[in-house]
Order: C-alpha cells, then sequence, then structure tokens
C-alpha cells in the first residue's frame, strides 16, 4: 500500500487508509490535480472532477492548490497528498504540504515536486531529484505531459481549472498495482 514519513491532517499518513478503496482488479486509482488556483479559479469541485474524485482511491495534488479549503475539499473523496507550489501559502504548508515528497504507493514509488523547472532538461533534472522514483509527478506548467525516459516516468496532469494556452482543462488518472504503474491517462474535463 502507501508508506508516507511524514505526519498529515488526514487519514493519509495512518497505516491501512488505502483499505477501503483498493480496486477490483487489485490496485488503487489515483486522482492525479495540480494548479486548481483556488477562490479564483476554483470555488467548488467542478462536476466532472468530481465524478474522477468519486472512484479514488487516492489522490494526489501537484501544488498551486492556493488554499487549504481545497485539500480539505478533496479530502472528503479520498485521501489526499500534496505538494506546496508556489502559489501556496502557510495555510497550505500547514495542511502537511512540504515542497517535495516521496511515497509508495501499492508497491510504486512516487515522487511529487510543484516546480520541475525549465522543460529542458527535465527528465535529467527530475532523475536527479528522485534517483528511486518509478514516477514523478510535478505541477507549475498547467501543460499535461506523459513521458517516460531511462526507467522514470514523468506526469504533469495540467489544470482542470486553469488551462492558459491549453485547450481544454485536464486532470491525470493512474491506475497502480503491485509495484506497478498499469495505466497513465490525460483526462479532459472541461
Amino acid at each position: 500500500m502507501h508508506n508516507d514519513r511524514r505526519p498529515a491532517r488526514s487519514a493519509v499518513g495512518r497505516p491501512g487508509f488505502l483499505q477501503g478503496s483498493v480496486r477490483k482488479n487489485g490496485g488503487v486509482r489515483v486522482v492525479v490535480l495540480a494548479d486548481t488556483h483556488a477562490p479564483r479559479r476554483w470555488k467548488t469541485c467542478p462536476p466532472a472532477v468530481a465524478a474522477c474524485l468519486r472512484e479514488a482511491g487516492l489522490i494526489l495534488h501537484a501544488g498551486d492548490v492556493c488554499t487549504a479549503r481545497v485539500l480539505d475539499e478533496l479530502a472528503g473523496y479520498a485521501p489526499v497528498l500534496a505538494v506546496k507550489g508556489n502559489n501556496d501559502g502557510r495555510d497550505v504548508a500547514a495542511w502537511g504540504a512540504p515542497e517535495r515528497l516521496e511515497t509508495t504507493i501499492d508497491g510504486l514509488r512516487v515522487a511529487m515536486v510543484h516546480d520541475s523547472g525549465p522543460a529542458a532538461g527535465r527528465p535529467a533534472r527530475l532523475r536527479r531529484w528522485f534517483p528511486g522514483a518509478a514516477l514523478v509527478v510535478f505541477g507549475h506548467s498547467h501543460i499535461p505531459m506523459d513521458h517516460a525516459e531511462n526507467g522514470q516516468r514523468i506526469f504533469n496532469p495540467g489544470s482542470p481549472t486553469d488551462r492558459r494556452r491549453q485547450p481544454r482543462g485536464t486532470l491525470g488518472l493512474l491506475d497502480i498495482a503491485d509495484g506497478a504503474l498499469i495505466q497513465a491517462q490525460i483526462l479532459a474535463v472541461t
């Protein structure tokens, strides 16, 4: 299941917290969000996002949530792991969001950071930052990305509420089972 070394306000740090959220195929459905920018862009959970969250066993938020209230709202659907983004304040940090996070989800080593730096050299940089991670989740650019290189997958879900120059708002869906990323998908939600 999930191993996390930091305390959190939600059930995330408690052993066995995914017991009720294991998928029928034995894996975990993870919904990945980033750059929700509340309250300017996220007043309340958009209906298409909520539909995905109802199927989640775990929610990852890759920063720029902008208010801990959104993390509390998300925790009403499933346990949440989040990192602090450049627009996040003290309340998000106090909620339990570090700058960087490394964890294990159903046997898969996962890392998360908000700002992965410039696009040029990103895969090599993330490999240096998180050499043991099979999957690195990041945000900041609002540009969805799913890229594998040298045994590491890097994944940016885009933003469901602040699409900027993207044609649609997006989020990420991951299916993880037995130490493997079974499926990764970028899903348009607006």
